[in-house]
Parts: structure tokens; sequence; C-alpha cells
């Protein structure tokens, strides 16, 4: 990556859900974390990966958390 690319980290993680309405997970301690990405479109590839590989177990779900937005919440995002 150079130096002029802006680094965007996203974090992918996802687990079975309590309720489908809602993100509470059923068991913190079972909590799949994926990984942590340095844009979308990369964390976009990793959460596809792994919805597409839980697709039969219909609690499961996972997300992207855009931990540039966590790290610094007055910046811009572009």
């Amino acid at each position: 990556m150079s130096d002029t690319q802006q680094q965007l980290l996203h974090l992918v993680i996802g687990g079975e859900l309590t309720d489908l309405e809602g993100v509470t997970f059923k068991d913190l301690n079972k909590v799949d974390i994926v990984g942590v990405y340095p844009n979308y479109a990369s964390a976009l590839v990793a959460w596809r990966a792994k919805a597409q590989s839980t697709v039969d177990s219909a609690q499961t779900r996972y997300f992207i958390v855009h931990l540039h937005r966590l790290l610094d919440p007055a910046k811009p995002t572009a």
C-alpha cells in the first residue's frame, strides 16, 4: 500500500445470533473474528466468503464493522 492511499480499516465478524431482528450474539466466546482489512472492498470479499459458507445456518450472520469511523469519528469518510 502506498503512502498516498488512505487506509480505512474494516473488521469482519460473525456468529450465531439470539434473534434475527437484532445483533446480539448467542455466545460471545464463539464469535468468529474473520479479520481486519485495509478497505471496504477487501472486507466485502471476506464477508461474502464467510456468509456464503454459513448459508445453511439461519441464525448465523456476518458483519462488516467500519473501524475507521470508531477510531476517528470526527474525521469525514471519503
